[in-house]
């Protein structure tokens, strides 16, 4: 038999309750119980009389293993053998079966080529066939059965999706003893967030709705399988030489039903491209918060930067309402979403989406303003948007072959640049000697990714709620916010991102809230944030904020 870790959960609907065991059987022979301990396989009776003690052992190990999953015992006993470590084997036996590990030893890391806030990706070699390949190694914690499961669930996500324009998982690297966890991916050369920083690279239109084609395709799939990835940016979407986009990084993404309604978390997507209702407390939501953040990538494609980039929750939905228009009465009725009441502003804000963007083509705008509605609702499908009359008029769509070959560019590139630049200027040297500025990426505030949304409000705002919300030992903060679905069973009243004790000190107006800081502005190195440079900047911020600064937009 093998190693039983954890509890038991309740027994499996396609499997026979467990029988009851027969005082009469003999006992087994000690070289086959060792056999049976070692393989997790029961033994070949060697005679009629053991048939008892047989049915015993199979009724002990037809219970489910821990976590909800359908494994018995047996089936984690051959997968410890086949090399998985037993505590990956107990909690998330399902997303490994079928599939033996690969050793560590044989992948050769060259470089570091991304950097999450639960996850570092490396170039590597695959010694064994010399391919080229992407690791991803995932930060979890293997003694908390939740922080297993969340990792677990990317895995099986992964495995369940197989198109073109989705990365896809070649492997696990992990061994019976470790505790770490690694995901062999194919290598792409670019991600979209460090081409789009480059100073030297400007889309067309046909080039622009041959990535959107290939995005909403990818997107198309997802949903169609059950599948939100909740954090579209321009940072998880990998590019090739062969000009082939593929969506990366489902660390956020959840499986869903639109027939079976579930909470989830609101504490997801990079707030550049976060919706309005995740930004105001919803849990019940679908396919609308990555089309959300797919109209926000073609905006911000056509027009060079980001369209949205707020530094805090409060601004975001402040710059979501000046350009989109605040929801209108009946949504406000029937959305009941949390923070209506705090954040619902007095006067409607008009939707300006034509007047800011008004030299788009027609066919883009018509786009936009479809994936940027204010209502989940009217943002429709991936399978309508592809359908649009952006990629049915004139200029169409170039096939990604015929796509420029850039040099390759990936966003933790160009905050390299943007941190070379920095120490240069500090030195009182300059980024070129002729003074130019072509080492810069384009001007860009960073975005802040999902879990440091809104570092700070966390500073500024209420620290109570670090009392209310958070402990030491608290799971919201150890591991990544989707622990807080309705799926995973941990309790979604745990965020500590949105504080609805708060409220502005002019509540007639967002505008008195914010802080625009004068002087320079950090060059934009993308979506991703280094979490100690996030505190480091925060603590500058708090010591070297200016006297200038109105006292009525100090948050308390």
């Amino acid at each position: 038999m093998g190693c039983v870790h954890g509890r038991p959960s309740a027994p499996s609907p396609d499997r026979p309750p467990p029988q009851p065991p027969e005082p009469a059987a003999a006992p087994a022979p000690p070289q086959q119980e060792a056999a049976a301990a070692a393989t997790g396989k029961p033994e070949q009776p060697a005679a009629p009389a053991e048939k008892p003690a047989r049915r015993e052992r199979r009724s002990r190990s037809s219970r489910p293993a821990p976590g909800g999953g359908s494994f018995a015992n047996r089936a984690r006993g051959e997968q410890v053998a086949a090399g998985w470590p037993a505590w990956l084997s107990a909690i998330a036996g399902e997303a490994i079966d079928g599939w033996t590990p690969r050793r560590a030893d044989s992948f050769e890391k060259i470089d570091k080529i991304g950097q999450g806030t639960y996850s570092n990706v490396y170039k590597a070699r695959d010694t064994v066939s010399g391919k080229i390949v992407a690791l991803k190694k995932v930060r979890f914690d293997n003694l908390e059965p939740e922080s297993v499961r969340f990792m677990a669930r990317e895995i099986l996500i992964l495995r369940r999706l197989d198109h073109p324009n989705v990365v896809k998982l070649d492997g696990l690297v992990t061994s019976r003893m470790s505790c770490s966890l690694y995901l062999v991916f194919e290598y792409m050369e670019h991600d979209l967030a460090g081409l789009a920083a480059s100073p030297d690279i400007k889309f067309t239109e046909p080039q622009v709705k041959c990535y959107m084609h290939q995005l909403l395709s990818g997107l198309e799939h997802c949903h169609d399988r059950g599948v939100l990835h909740r954090d579209i940016k321009g940072s998880n979407l990998l590019l090739d030489n062969n000009g082939m986009l593929k969506i990366a990084d489902f660390g956020l993404a959840s499986f869903f039903d639109p027939d079976r309604k579930q909470p989830m978390t609101s504490r997801v997507v990079t707030l550049w491209y976060r919706p309005p209702e995740l930004l105001l407390g919803a849990t019940d939501y679908g396919v609308g918060v990555d089309l959300w953040s797919a109209g926000c990538i073609l905006a911000e494609l056509l027009a060079g930067r980001p369209i949205m980039p707020g530094r805090t929750e409060v601004e975001q939905l402040h710059k979501i309402f000046k350009l989109c228009g605040s929801p209108t009465e009946e949504y406000w009725k029937k959305s009941k979403l949390p923070h209506a009441t705090i954040f619902k502003p007095q006067q409607p804000y008009k939707r300006r989406i034509r007047e800011t963007f008004k030299d788009f083509p027609q066919s883009a705008l018509q786009l936009i303003e479809t994936l940027l509605a204010i209502d989940p609702a009217d943002r429709l499908t991936a399978t309508a948007a592809l359908r649009s009359d952006f990629f049915t008029t004139e200029p169409f769509a170039c096939e990604p072959s015929s796509l420029p070959k850039y040099p390759p560019s990936k966003e933790i590139d160009a905050k390299r640049r943007d941190e070379e630049a920095r120490r240069l200027r500090a030195a009182g040297g300059r980024a070129n000697g002729d003074g130019s500025k072509k080492t810069r990426t384009r001007d860009r505030p960073k975005a802040v990714p999902a879990p440091e949304a809104n570092a700070e409000l966390q500073v500024n705002i209420d620290k109570r709620r670090f009392i209310t919300h958070a402990n030491a030992k608290s799971k919201s903060e150890k591991f990544p916010p989707p622990h807080q679905d309705g799926a995973v069973g941990v309790p979604l009243d745990s965020s500590n991102h949105m504080d609805p004790l708060y409220e502005p000190p002019d509540p007639s107006s967002f505008s008195t809230v914010f802080t625009y800081e004068k002087g320079a502005v950090p060059t934009w190195s993308g979506p991703l944030a280094d979490p100690t440079a996030v505190a480091n900047q925060k603590r500058k911020h708090k010591s070297g904020r200016s006297s200038k600064q109105p006292a009525t937009a100090r948050a308390r």
